[in-house]
C-alpha cells in the first residue's frame, strides 16, 4: 500500500520560477489567503493543555427547524484544564451537550476554512459494513456507544493538530454551548465553500494538473477501495465465526443430555458440556471487541475522502490560475492587434472592422489604454494566484506528510492488535478442547 503513495517534489509552475524574485519582495507585506502556520510546537497543542472526553450519550425528543417532532441523540462533552492539576489541586470539569449535526457543522467549517489540511473525519452517521447480528439502526445503544467513542476521537484528533487546535470556533465548540451556531455562521464560511459543479468542471478542464496531487487522488481512491474490501471480508468472517461458536453450544447440550444416562461417565460429560457452553457464549464479547478495530479502519476509509478534498481544492486553484493566464494572454493579443492594426486570428471584431470601417485613432488609443489597465490588473492577479498556489502546495504537503506518519502508525497498531486478538481467540479454543480432553480422561 505504501509504495503507491505520491512523494513530494520540488517542481513548481513556470510562472512562479519566472517571478521568484518579485514574489520574495511581496512575501513581506502581501496578503495571503491561507491561515498562517503556527510557530508553536506540538507540545503547545490543545490536547496537551486540556482533557477532552465525550462521556455519555442521551436520547432526546424535540422539534426541528420545520417544527416537526424528532428523536435524536445528544452527546456530553467534558473538558478539564491540565495545567491547573498540580499540587493536589483538581481543575473543575466544564461540560456541555452537542448533537451530531453540530459536529458536522464544525467539520464543514474546518474543511472550508483550512482547505490545505486533511481534516479528521467524523464517525459514520449510520452503520455500514456490519455483520448480520449487528443492528444498523442509528439509535441502537451499541451503535450510539461506538459513535460516542468516534466523536471523542474526532475531537482529540482536532485538538492534537498543530493548526486546527488553535481555531477559536473549535475552542468555542468545546466551551460555549449557547450562541455557538450563530458564531459559526457569522464567519461566512458557507460563502467560501466551492460548489460541486465548479469542482467537477475544474477536474475535467484543468490543462496542467500537478502530478503529485493527481497521484495522491489516485492513492486515496485505492486506499478507500482496499479498506472497503477489508471491512466486507471482516463482516463475512464475523458471520461465520459467530455460527461456529454458537454451534459449540450444541456440544454442551448433547453432552449434558448424555451425562444424564451415564453413571461412570456422567461427571466428565457434564464438565465438558459446561466448557462448551462457556466457549459458545464468549463470541459476543469477542465480536464486540472486534467492532472497535473495524471502527479504526472505517476512520481511514473516511480519511480517504478528506485527502480527495485537498486534491479538489488544488485543482480549483490550478484551474483559476490557468483561466487568469488565458484571459491575460487574450488581452495582450487584443492590445497588440489594436496597436499594429493587424488581426492574427478570425474574430467578430475583425469582421466588424471590414464591414463598417476601421476605428479612428482616438478610439483605438482609448481602447488600448483600457486594455493596458486591464493587463496590469491581470498581471497582478496572476501573480497573486501564483503566490496563493505556492503557499497552498507548501502547506498542503506539510500536512499530508504529517497525515502519512499518523496513518502508518495507526493502521500498523490496529492491524497488530487485531492479529493479537485473533491469536488470543484461537488459544481460547485450544484451551476449551484441552479442558474437554481432561474431562474425558477422568471418565
Amino acid at each position: 500500500m505504501e509504495s503507491t503513495e505520491p512523494e513530494p517534489s520540488d517542481s513548481r509552475p513556470q510562472e512562479e520560477e519566472e517571478e521568484e524574485e518579485e514574489e520574495e519582495e511581496e512575501d513581506d507585506d502581501g496578503a495571503h489567503p491561507l491561515p498562517e502556520q503556527p510557530l508553536t510546537a506540538m507540545e503547545d497543542c490543545l490536547a496537551k493543555k486540556m482533557e477532552i472526553t465525550v462521556s455519555e450519550a442521551e436520547k432526546r425528543t424535540g422539534r426541528n427547524a420545520m417544527n416537526i417532532q424528532e428523536t435524536y441523540t445528544a452527546y456530553l462533552i467534558e473538558t478539564r484544564a491540565v495545567e491547573s492539576q498540580g499540587e493536589g489541586q483538581c481543575a473543575p470539569v466544564e461540560s456541555l451537550w452537542r448533537r451530531y449535526s453540530e459536529f458536522e457543522l464544525l467539520r464543514n467549517y474546518l474543511s472550508v476554512t483550512y482547505p490545505h489540511i486533511v481534516v479528521p473525519p467524523l464517525p459514520e452517521k449510520r452503520a455500514d459494513f456490519v455483520w448480520h447480528k449487528l443492528s444498523a439502526d442509528n439509535m441502537d445503544p451499541d451503535f450510539v456507544e461506538r459513535r460516542r467513542i468516534g466523536l471523542e476521537n474526532f475531537l482529540l484528533r482536532v485538538a492534537s493538530h498543530p493548526v486546527l487546535c488553535q481555531d477559536k470556533i473549535f475552542y468555542a465548540f468545546l466551551m460555549q454551548e449557547g450562541g455557538w451556531k450563530e458564531m459559526v455562521n457569522e464567519t461566512g464560511f458557507q460563502l467560501k465553500a466551492d460548489s460541486r459543479l465548479k469542482a467537477l468542471n475544474a477536474t475535467f478542464r484543468v490543462k496542467n494538473p500537478d502530478k503529485r496531487f493527481t497521484e495522491l487522488k489516485h492513492y486515496s481512491d485505492e486506499l478507500q477501495s482496499v479498506i472497503s474490501h477489508l471491512l466486507r471480508v471482516r463482516a463475512r468472517v464475523a458471520d461465520r465465526l459467530y455460527g461456529v461458536y454458537k454451534v459449540h453450544g450444541n456440544y454442551g447440550r448433547v453432552f449434558s443430555e448424555w451425562s444424564a444416562i451415564e453413571k461412570e461417565m456422567g461427571d466428565g460429560l457434564q464438565s465438558a458440556g459446561h466448557h462448551m457452553d462457556v466457549y459458545a457464549a464468549s463470541i459476543d464479547d469477542i465480536l464486540e471487541e472486534e467492532e472497535h478495530y473495524a471502527d479504526q479502519l472505517k476512520e481511514y476509509l473516511f480519511y480517504a475522502e478528506a485527502l480527495r478534498a485537498v486534491c479538489r481544492k488544488h485543482e480549483l486553484m490550478q484551474y483559476d490560475l490557468e483561466m487568469a493566464a488565458q484571459d491575460l494572454t487574450s488581452k495582450k493579443q487584443q492590445c497588440e492587434e489594436l496597436a499594429t492594426g493587424t488581426v492574427r486570428t478570425f474574430s467578430l471584431k475583425g469582421m466588424t472592422s471590414k464591414l463598417f470601417g476601421q476605428e479612428t485613432p482616438e478610439q483605438r488609443e482609448a481602447k488600448i489604454k483600457i486594455l493596458e489597465e486591464q493587463i496590469q490588473e491581470g498581471e497582478e492577479q496572476l501573480k497573486s494566484k501564483n503566490l496563493e498556489g505556492r503557499d497552498f502546495v507548501k502547506s498542503a504537503w506539510a500536512d499530508i506528510e504529517r497525515f502519512k506518519e499518523q496513518k502508518n502508525h495507526d493502521l500498523k497498531e490496529a492491524l497488530i492488535s487485531y492479529a493479537v486478538m485473533q491469536i488470543s481467540m484461537c488459544k481460547k479454543g485450544i484451551q476449551v478442547w484441552t479442558n474437554a480432553k481432561e474431562c474425558f480422561s477422568k471418565m
